[in-house]
C-alpha cells in the first residue's frame, strides 16, 4: 500500500525531488530518523510534497509526506519537529496498517476510489478518509497516544516536546479551509494539550527538562520555495 501511494505521487508529480525547502527539513527529520529507526522494521523517509494545506501524513512502510506548506505555517522548529514526531509515532504504532486489516473491503474501495478521482495528494488522503487510514479517523486512544510516543521520540531526539502543544494552539487559531492531518474530529486540540501536559507531569525524569516557554523556540526561516523539482 505504501510503494503504491508513492508510485502514484511520483507519476502525479507531486513529490519534490529536491528544493530548498529539504534545507530546513532534513537536519531535524534526520534527527527524528536515528532516534526512531532502531525501532521500526523498514528504511523511514522523509519527502516534501506539495499543495496549499499545510499537512503531512504517515504511509504504511515508512514513508512521511511532509507538505511545503506546512514548513511556511509552523513557527519553529520546535513545532515541525512535533509534528514529524507524532508521524513517526503512527509507524511505530503501526496505526494504518491496524485499520487496512480491519477494513480490507473499505480499503479496496478507497484503492478504486484513488484510481477514478486521481492520485493527488488531495484525492489520495479523499481516499483515506473513505477507508479510515488517515489519522481523521483513528480513535481518540490511537490518536492520543500518538501524541505520547510523539512527545517521548522528540525527547530522545533532543527536540523540545513543546513543540507539539505550541503546534496545536497555533492550529487552533488558525483559519484554515481543512484540517491537517495530523488534527482530529477526536480529540479536540484542549483534550490534547491536557493529555500532553500531564504526560510531561508525570514524567519529570524525561521532561522537566524542556520550558513550556514558546519564547524559547527556535525560530523556523524556510527558504522560498522557487526552485522546486520533481521526481518523475
Amino acid at each position: 500500500m505504501g510503494a503504491q501511494l508513492f508510485k502514484q505521487l511520483k507519476t502525479q508529480r507531486e513529490i519534490v525531488k529536491s528544493s530548498p525547502l529539504y534545507d530546513t527539513l532534513r537536519p531535524i527529520a534526520d534527527g527524528i530518523r536515528k532516534a526512531v529507526q532502531p525501532s521500526y522494521a523498514y528504511p523511514i523517509h522523509f519527502y516534501i510534497v506539495h499543495e496549499a494545506q499545510p499537512n503531512a501524513f504517515a504511509a504504511p512502510g515508512g514513508n512521511i509526506y511532509v507538505v511545503d506548506s506546512l514548513l511556511y505555517f509552523v513557527k519553529n522548529n520546535e513545532e515541525l519537529a512535533g509534528t514529524l514526531c507524532h508521524e513517526t509515532a503512527h509507524l511505530l504504532h503501526h496505526d494504518s496498517m491496524d485499520l487496512m486489516q480491519r477494513n480490507e473491503e473499505i480499503v479496496a474501495r478507497a484503492l478504486a476510489a484513488t484510481v477514478l478521482l486521481g492520485p493527488t495528494v488531495k484525492t489520495v488522503i479523499l481516499a483515506a478518509t473513505i477507508s479510515k487510514l488517515d489519522s481523521l479517523h483513528y480513535s481518540r486512544d490511537v490518536e492520543e497516544s500518538a501524541d505520547l510516543t510523539g512527545a517521548d521520540i522528540c525527547s530522545k531526539a533532543g527536540y523540545n516536546p513543546w513543540g507539539l502543544v505550541w503546534l496545536f494552539q497555533d492550529f487552533s487559531g488558525a483559519q484554515l479551509d481543512e484540517p491537517p492531518e495530523i488534527l482530529s474530529d477526536h480529540p479536540d486540540d484542549a483534550n490534547r494539550i491536557s493529555a500532553l501536559k500531564q504526560h510531561f507531569q508525570q514524567n519529570p525524569g524525561t521532561f522537566a527538562r524542556f520550558s513550556s516557554n514558546p519564547a524559547t523556540a527556535t525560530a523556523l526561516t524556510p527558504p522560498k520555495n522557487e526552485d522546486e523539482n520533481f521526481l518523475r
